[in-house]
């Protein structure tokens, strides 16, 4: 058995170097001086008699061993929080701290209007909120940065636990009198395949929309703009364009002070699912498992 094991500190270090990519971004992220993370690593390095990492003036490189030894370190440290999460599980439900990662889609709709009463009712609860695509938020999840994720179904989320909170159907929105007359409700051929505005690859909304037309011309002729269902909201406003907006945008006022008219899409995935995430068997699952409960309720 070996004499040295890392410890918890130099893990993190090499984790935050190799997440950063730059020194004083990385001893940023982890509060410390530079001087400490760098020293950190090295001794690290000298202990384990390797180079986990190539530096120059302009440039870190980790080795091929280093990225091998991030890799594993990312799970220790995983394995680690959640030892630390089976002791707070075990106290009071939803006190300490917690971060959940939340989708672009989703944060600014959602959150508003449940975050105020969380705070309120549960005071003792400290939520880290970081806003990232579904890819990231879900790398975030599995390396261990985020404790849950809230985000929109279906999407490939590896193993994990998830609840249910809400089905969000999906609106189509249309420049004032474009058409004349509109349905109740509108079908995928109503959509000019040429005036489509989706956001951006990366967003799961994007194709969750396009399922729902199931048109597979309109994934090759559909113009991608930004990252920001607000800037789509403009775009259709200023006459270029119809877009795809999930209710939760629409209940909470994103087309106040335009013209767009908005009806709801008639197809037979009409809905995205709203759903929490979770590290499958996490010790705290009852307790994300409360969360969710206090998501649906807002």
């Amino acid at each position: 058995m070996s004499s040295y094991l890392p410890t918890i500190k130099q893990l993190q270090y090499l984790v935050a170097l190799h997440e950063h990519g730059h020194f004083g971004r990385a001893a940023e992220a982890s509060f410390v001086s530079q001087s400490t993370l760098s020293a950190g690593i090295r001794e690290l390095e000298s202990l384990l008699g390797v180079t986990l990492v190539e530096r120059s003036r302009r440039v870190v490189r980790f080795t091929p061993l280093g990225n091998q030894v991030v890799a594993k370190a990312h799970r220790l440290l995983r394995e680690a929080e959640e030892l630390t999460d089976l002791v707070q599980a075990s106290g009071k439900p939803l006190s300490g701290e917690l971060r959940m990662s939340v989708i672009p889609t989703i944060a600014p709709f959602l959150l508003p209007r449940i975050l105020p009463r969380l705070r309120k009712e549960r005071p003792s609860l400290k939520l880290f909120l970081r806003e990232e695509p579904s890819a990231a938020a879900i790398e975030s999840l599995g390396s261990g940065r985020a404790d849950c994720v809230l985000l929109a179904l279906p999407f490939a989320t590896g193993e994990v636990d998830h609840a249910h909170i809400c089905n969000d159907r999906l609106f189509v929105a249309f420049p004032k009198d474009d058409p004349v007359d509109l349905p109740d409700t509108v079908s995928s051929s109503m959509i000019d395949e040429g005036k489509l505005l989706l956001l951006e690859d990366g967003h799961c909304l994007k194709e969750h929309a396009l399922a729902a037309c199931n048109r597979p011309e309109l994934r090759g002729n559909s113009t991608m703009i930004g990252t920001s269902l607000h800037t789509l909201v403009q775009m259709v406003d200023n006459g270029l364009g119809v877009t795809m907006l999930p209710e939760m945008a629409i209940d909470a006022g994103i087309l106040h002070d335009t013209e767009i008219v908005a009806r709801p899409l008639a197809a037979d995935n009409e809905s995205r699912e709203i759903a929490l995430v979770w590290r499958k068997g996490s010790p705290r699952g009852e307790e994300f498992e409360l969360l969710a409960e206090e998501l649906r309720a807002g």
